[in-house]
């Protein structure tokens, strides 16, 4: 593993040896253990959108592993005036020693990794999310001890977060089935790896979608820079929202997760979410966890 793009890149065996890695590095700072992995390292963060979790925990996990983080904004760097990403991405690679990035288009994170030569982590963009499908999947395996037998859904927006959530429950090995309106599907490429896998569901059924699942997953209707489509989205959304109705269909033990933020009476009802905030608030806290894992994996030479 040289970057950590898409979910696609990623093996099974890569994915658990990430897991493995944060489940260690949890445990170590839970119980004080000194884990400066990344000490003397630089890792470089370009936001193109703007973040909560993704800026803290990348932050605070570079501190805790040793090294600095650098916040790079769009709006001050060459990039953001024109500079092709080939150019940023040679010159970056000559000072720091690993970027992050947060941004919209998948080519330009795709291009950071082909013309640089330190890693480049996926932060988001509107194909991918990795880094926030990893926390889940080590939230799942934490609640539930495997991925054995595991039925998941998702429920909503055919986004980063159904394209990475698809793919990566499918390589670990468990049931995966997606509602989504149509219109609202996920990506082709995505469905397109689906079909190698009989555990594969897709429906515009979100009750047939959470019938007997172990782990329900939701999203926001309108994600960061579709906001102007939020009427529209909630017309095609009704009908899609995480509540008593869908919970009583899924399994009596299921968890729920989000990935934040959370619009509360839209994707999700205040009350499911209020039931489930244990498992939602460590699966955020997992972002932590899981990025320093993969930081350390991708700069620290293990």
């Amino acid at each position: 593993m040289k970057h950590l793009l898409k979910m696609m890149d990623l093996s099974k065996e890569e994915i658990i040896d990430i897991l493995n890695l944060a489940d260690q590095l949890k445990y170590e700072l839970k119980h004080g253990i000194p884990h400066t992995h990344l000490k003397g390292k630089s890792l470089g963060m370009i936001f193109q959108k703007a973040s909560t979790r993704t800026r803290v925990s990348f932050e605070t996990g570079m501190y805790q592993l040793g090294g600095y983080p650098l916040f790079l904004s769009a709006s001050e760097l060459q990039i953001g005036r024109g500079e092709p990403v080939q150019d940023t991405a040679r010159v970056l690679s000559r000072y720091i020693d690993g970027i992050m990035i947060r941004t919209f288009d998948q080519q330009e994170v795709e291009d950071l990794a082909a013309y640089g030569s330190i890693p480049v982590i996926n932060g988001l963009t509107d194909f991918s999310h990795p880094c926030q499908v990893l926390a889940d999947l080590m939230t799942i395996r934490e609640y539930k001890g495997s991925f054995d037998g595991l039925k998941m859904c998702y429920i909503g927006d055919g986004n980063n977060m159904a394209n990475s959530l698809t793919v990566g429950g499918l390589k670990v090995g468990m049931e995966v089935s997606v509602a989504c309106p149509k219109g609202y599907q996920p990506h082709e490429s995505v469905l397109e790896f689906a079909k190698g896998y009989d555990c594969f569901t897709l429906t515009d059924n979100p009750e047939e979608a959470a019938k007997d699942a172990d782990v329900v997953i939701t999203d926001v209707w309108a994600s960061m820079g579709k906001e102007d489509e939020i009427i529209e989205r909630k017309k095609a959304f009704k009908g899609y929202q995480v509540n008593d109705d869908i919970m009583s269909l899924a399994k009596p033990d299921a968890i729920v997760l989000h990935c934040l933020p959370a619009h509360r009476e839209e994707e999700i009802t205040t009350k499911v979410l209020e039931e489930h905030a244990d498992e939602i608030f460590e699966e955020a806290e997992n972002r932590l966890h899981a990025q320093k894992a993969v930081m350390v994996m991708l700069m620290g030479g293990k």
